[in-house]
């Protein structure tokens, strides 16, 4: 077929089937990833659908099934041994050792293998938004991620269960996606497009409304042919759906007139949803339509009263149905669209902020005095001072003169360019450029102008990584035995992992990392080694299920860090972690800080926050007294996170590298359970 690309490698899904309920499959994941897979006509991939229980009910499968994607029903047992170790939906590679698990990341992929498989499709690729950034941030960091990716379908299937009682309780997360659908639109060329909705208000003498809009976006669409390609029609839905009709007058002037001009900011109309994340159609818009239709199809039948609180989401549900290629793939799922009454869309009462709750112990401490020191000398009141442990083997080194090229990390290919040029207020009037560039920050390292290429890592920093491997590798060395199972959390280029890989070649290491393109310049360092002990595995941690033995991560970022050493307790492994971004640190939907009772008797969240905030501050640029205060700072830090582990049953000691200068971040936190 033309335009399709050769050697594409062959793919196998697996989705999760545990049973179904008037045409709904469970989990909802299945039912997205499915109708996801309707939507791009992809059949590069051979789907299975994995029996979460022997009772499972297969027959009726037919009926809700996509008739173009070949299935194949399977048990747990007969699923590779890297996705037993994952949570579903999941994507492998041939020969089983590049893994990719968790809602996001595998349509993420899915859109991706369809556009690459057909590139003449680029609406396809559309659907990852601008800079391809749709559902990419990790729901532990990303709200809308986590509403998307996790709580809007676990919610709408629990919901679904309890709908055999009268009257099922709301969902919090359905009236969370009401709000959301309610706040104004930032976008990219936010400014632009909104001085444009004021110039077609003046024009017309007041704004149209989203209703009238919507009118003739679907007077448009009726005259456009349903099966056509999606991707003819991304700029036609562009103006077809956006408020901003202005883009249909061809004529318009490149400058704005002055009264336009020099509106303010805050006299720019604010731009309304038109889709989940905005103006455009996304992939969110396709994760949220299956799983809104069934939550939808419930309050018809037995709460249709409670519709009148849902507007906007009823008219998102009426308004993707428009979009070419939706009303296709939801019927060759088995999805029968509803036709919902018009609902008077009235302006939504202001709901507090989610942030809110988390901010009013900020204001509630009047005791509350600013910076470092107080915060240091009131633990030191409480007997808690800045204390390392001794370092096991300070002058430890492994032999890199020795070892295969491809295990240094100067063998890491990713593309570092650090020098930017700086943009001053000169530049925004004339074409010049400044003649001194900037050196970007990295880390608290700044990159010199001999590190300023594309290629291989400078030999300075790899100096550096190496420095610091030699610290972790020591600790992991001496703890693992043969047949342990090692996990490189936020695995990132595969610097950790590859190393002990080749190391301890009786252990087999798993590396897991968010990021495509790292595991895949891992991936290729260890094909040229040879490794056969090492799994790859695209995925937020929370989905890695598998049993290991260590733990190890090197510069997790934030909370991340946190969410490592949770993930080593809860399955009794021991830990070798080195924390970075320390000012990233906050409260989560899983974490509270201060973690430990003891910090928590003595310090408040706003308290625990200065620590992290000033330990940040170790770049090797500023003052020594001010990275000294940072380093005590990054100590206090590691410290309550050490006593929170011990409260667990394990023994920590809080290490700094050896040398220092091997990086501003050179704390290492090991725990071994007791």
């Amino acid at each position: 077929m033309k335009g399709i690309k050769k050697n594409l490698t062959e793919e196998y899904l697996y989705l999760d089937f545990s049973h179904q309920i008037e045409g709904c499959i469970f989990p909802l994941h299945t039912s997205v990833t499915l109708f996801l897979l309707s939507y791009c006509d992809c059949k590069i991939f051979k789907v299975c659908l994995v029996l979460t229980g022997e009772s499972a009910d297969t027959s009726l499968l037919k009926n809700v099934l996509s008739q173009h994607v070949e299935i194949q029903i399977i048990s747990r047992q007969e699923l590779p041994l890297i996705v037993q170790n994952c949570c579903l939906p999941a994507v492998v590679e041939s020969p089983d050792s590049f893994c990719r698990a968790g809602l996001a990341v595998v349509l993420r992929h899915i859109v991706q293998r369809a556009y690459d498989a057909e590139p003449s499709k680029k609406g396809i690729l559309e659907l990852l938004g601008f800079k391809k950034t749709c559902l990419k941030a990790c729901a532990e960091v990303s709200q809308w991620t986590r509403l998307c990716e996790l709580t809007i379908p676990l919610s709408i299937e629990n919901f679904l269960k309890e709908s055999c009682d009268q009257h099922p309780a709301i969902p919090t997360e359905i009236l969370q996606l009401e709000k959301k659908l309610s706040e104004p639109v930032r976008v990219h060329n936010d400014d632009k497009l909104r001085r444009q909705k004021l110039k077609q208000q003046k024009a017309a003498g007041a704004g149209p409304t989203l209703a009238q809009e919507k009118l003739k976006s679907q007077a448009h669409m009726q005259e456009t042919s349903e099966d056509q390609d999606p991707s003819s029609q991304s700029l036609e839905l562009q103006v077809a759906f956006s408020k901003l009709t202005v883009q249909e007058h061809p004529a318009a002037p490149n400058r704005e007139p002055a009264h336009i001009r020099r509106a303010g900011a805050c006299a720019l109309p604010p731009l309304e949803h038109v889709f989940a994340e905005g103006l455009y159609f996304t992939l969110a818009d396709l994760v949220l339509l299956p799983c809104i239709h069934h939550f939808l199809v419930v309050i018809c039948k037995k709460l249709s009263k409670r519709l009148v609180e849902f507007p906007l989401l009823a008219a998102w549900y009426q308004r993707v149905q428009e979009v070419p290629g939706v009303k296709t793939a939801a019927s060759r799922c088995g999805i029968q669209f509803l036709h919902l009454p018009e609902l008077p869309t009235t302006s939504i009462e202001q709901h507090p902020k989610f942030s809110e709750a988390a901010g009013a112990e900020e204001h509630s401490d009047p005791s509350f005095i600013g910076g470092p020191r107080p915060t240091m000398t009131k633990l030191m009141e409480k007997g808690i001072e800045v204390m390392f442990s001794p370092h096991p083997c300070p002058a430890w080194t492994l032999d890199w003169n020795r070892l295969p090229a491809a295990v240094s990390p100067k063998e890491d290919t990713m593309n570092r360019t650090f020098i930017f040029r700086q943009r001053t207020s000169t530049q925004h009037k004339t074409s010049e450029r400044p003649t001194q560039p900037y050196v970007r920050r990295w880390r608290g390292w700044s990159a010199t102008p001999k590190e300023v290429k594309q290629g291989k890592m400078s030999s300075d920093r790899a100096l550096r990584k190496q420095q610091q491997l030699n610290n972790l590798v020591y600790v992991v060395t001496h703890q693992a035995r043969p047949g342990d199972r090692i996990v490189d959390f936020c695995s990132g280029g595969g610097h950790v992992g590859i190393v002990l890989a080749h190391m301890l070649p009786s252990c087999q290491v798993t590396l897991i990392e968010n990021k495509e393109l790292s595991l895949i310049r891992a991936k290729k360092r260890s094909d040229e080694l040879g490794l056969s002990n090492i799994w790859f595995i695209q995925a937020n941690m929370e989905y890695f299920t598998g049993m290991f033995n260590i733990g190890v991560a090197l510069h997790a970022c934030g909370v991340a860090t946190d969410m490592v050493i949770e993930h080593c307790i809860k399955t009794r492994a021991s830990f070798v972690t080195c924390p970075c971004c320390y000012g990233f640190v906050q409260n989560t939907s899983k974490f509270s800080f201060p973690k430990s009772e003891q910090f928590k008797k003595t310090l408040s969240y706003k308290e625990h926050m200065i620590l992290c905030r000033f330990a940040d501050q170790t770049a090797v640029q500023l003052p020594p007294q001010r990275r000294l205060i940072g380093k005590q700072c990054m100590c206090l830090v590691d410290l309550d996170r050490a006593r929170a582990a011990e409260e667990r049953g394990y023994s920590v000691q809080v290490i700094s590298m050896e040398p220092e200068s091997c990086s501003p971040k050179n704390n290492m936190i090991v725990g071994v359970p007791i």
